[in-house]
């Protein structure tokens, strides 16, 4: 189980309010596709104590009859294909409509769970008047108010049942997913590292379908290696392909501690989709290496990698404390070094810092650069401890006035942490409590 829960549906039934209030404060992952006209966006929420990621796979706006009709049946497709649970959303406000009989009539043939929801049930008429959609042949029927969450806590009832509480990988081995869009060179380097021809490499984009999950035991290394590999083939426009691998980039960061992230050094840069990923992995709390491949195959004259490296820091900017390694997985350039960092970043995920060890480090992070007063009010950082209950390194900084303390001051902190503790490569939490 994939734990992925994908809202459908046609545009202005309430997706995106819906969306927001199950993501609630969360920093929601925003992919912007450019030339449909599209927000899509990724959030992670629980409820009921299952965790899984809300996709809302947004609207279309202005354009011909039949291109807005093949645009929802290509969403709907992706999350037939993708989703573990499917929310199809309709409006009870404008009842139902030709548009919403051809998705459901796709819907029903598939086998992953399907919940109802028809949104906009606010007054009695409407109640009444949102029995006519119990005629899609839908089991599971819900009838919800997304801007009062009227009706919401009965469906996410319903689909935190679909979600799976293991992890698929049971294994104390570091898990570490190769991951990046099509055709950038992931299979090759799983191949390389594994010395053999685990997957088909072919210069088509998206030739492997699913994730491949590998064993890899040589040199005194061990860990579950898993390549993404983005999808099938797709003779269907780009961004679909762009879509799916999102998707297939969320499956594996479920199942990684570390993500080695491959980007094309002739793209000269990280794109759209990259960052996504990028923020997805932040977002999760997972390990982050960034791998360079086809290196090369650049002209060293124009591009040097310190200078490459500068302007992939600025992109990722405010968190560019991440490894960045150069390489060639098709002549097996710098390969081995990748995974050794990839390794070190599993480790220092692992970190715990001892109490008195922490408070020594404030003590001289703010003798450094003592708190700036806010209205006359000195502002105390006095005490840090580090969360013990959490997979990843987070810590509690307790002051006298958490909610006047500035953003820069409190990455002034992150940044001084990350220094004396090394965390490169890993998202870290500060929370600030007042004491």
């Amino acid at each position: 189980m994939n734990n992925i829960v994908a809202i459908v549906g046609r545009p202005n039934v309430g997706k995106s309010t819906f969306y927001n209030r199950l993501v609630g404060g969360r920093d929601a992952i925003v992919d912007n596709v450019s030339g449909v006209t599209r927000d899509r966006k990724y959030g992670m929420t629980d409820w009921n104590g299952k965790r899984f990621m809300a996709v809302d796979t947004g609207g279309f706006v202005h354009g011909s009859e039949d291109v807005f009709e093949a645009a929802i049946r290509s969403q709907v497709r992706l999350a037939i294909e993708e989703a573990s649970a499917i929310i199809f959303m309709v409006d009870a406000a404008s009842g139902l409509t030709d548009l919403d009989e051809d998705v459901a009539d796709m819907l029903r043939r598939t086998r992953k769970p399907v919940f109802l929801a028809v949104n906009k049930v606010d007054n009695h008429k409407r109640l009444m008047d949102a029995n006519e959609f119990w005629s899609l042949g839908f089991e599971h029927v819900f009838f919800i108010a997304s801007i009062s969450g009227s009706g919401t806590g009965e469906l996410l009832d319903a689909v935190a049942e679909q979600i799976s509480d293991e992890p698929e990988i049971k294994s104390d081995l570091p898990k570490i997913a190769i991951i990046g869009q099509p055709n950038v060179g992931k299979s090759s380097l799983t191949n390389a590292l594994l010395g053999e021809e685990r997957n088909i490499v072919t210069p088509i984009a998206g030739t492997t379908r699913d994730p491949i999950h590998s064993h890899y035991n040589k040199f005194g290394k061990e860990f579950l290696l898993i390549d993404t590999a983005g999808i099938r083939k797709k003779a269907k426009v780009h961004e679909d392909l762009e879509f799916y691998s999102v998707m297939r980039a969320i499956q594996a960061l479920d199942e990684c501690d570390v993500m080695m992230l491959m980007i094309d050094a002739q793209s000269g840069t990280m794109e759209a989709q990259d960052m996504t990923i990028f923020r997805l992995a932040m977002d999760r709390h997972k390990g982050i290496v960034l791998l360079v491949n086809k290196w090369d195959l650049v002209a060293k004259e124009t591009n040097t990698a310190r200078d490459f490296e500068a302007k992939l820091k600025e992109k990722l900017s405010p968190f560019s404390d991440v490894p960045i390694i150069f390489i060639s997985a098709l002549e097996k350039q710098r390969i081995f070094k990748a995974v050794d960092i990839a390794l070190e970043v599993y480790e220092r995920r692992k970190t715990n810092i001892k109490t008195s060890v922490l408070n020594d480090f404030l003590e001289e992070a703010v003798a450094k650069y003592p708190a700036p007063a806010y209205r006359g009010n000195l502002l105390k950082v006095k005490y840090a401890t580090q969360l013990s209950n959490l997979h990843y390194p987070s810590f509690i900084f307790f002051c006298n006035h958490p909610k006047h303390l500035g953003e820069n001051y409190k990455r002034y902190l992150e940044n001084e942490l990350r220094k004396k503790f090394d965390f490169s490569g890993v998202p870290i939490s500060l929370f600030f409590r007042e004491k």
